[in-house]
């Protein structure tokens, strides 16, 4: 253990985010064979509305419109999103899943739910919330 409670948070959010990798690997698998593994945040946010615009994606996600465009359109080969027209501006279009891409982020959601309930199921609900303010006020600080 570090004895440096910053270098020891460093650490743990190190590993963290390796086996998070590893379990987005995974869901994107699950999702479908060929999903690059970055592209599984964005149709978990899709999956959380009907149909977005690129630029909420955009600033919801961090990343470049190049970026976005590529992964939008590698999406779309693979039958997973759909783009439509914006309602409220012809030029623009919308970015949706497509229902059977909805349904197959749902199921892989609702499995990543059943892995971290049996995670934690051997923690007290207090530490759970705990941790989650916690988490929520960590990811929640400006850089």
């Amino acid at each position: 253990m570090v004895s440096d409670p910053i270098s020891g948070l460093q650490a743990e959010l190190a590993d963290m985010w390796q086996r998070g990798r590893a379990r987005a690997r995974k869901y994107a698998r699950a999702i479908h064979p060929k999903l690059d593994p970055a592209l599984y945040s964005v149709l978990v946010l899709l999956n959380r509305s009907n149909a977005v615009r690129m630029s909420d994606l955009i600033a919801a996600l961090d990343i470049e419109k190049s970026t976005l465009t590529r992964q939008i359109d590698s999406a779309e080969r693979l039958g997973l999103v759909q783009r439509i027209p914006d309602p409220d501006d012809a030029r623009a279009k919308l970015v949706a899943l497509t229902p059977e891409a909805r349904e197959r982020v749902t199921t892989v959601q609702n499995r990543q739910t059943d892995e971290w309930r049996a995670r934690l199921a051997t923690w007290d609900p207090e530490d759970v919330i705990a941790l989650t303010s916690l988490l929520h006020r960590l990811g929640s600080m400006e850089n």
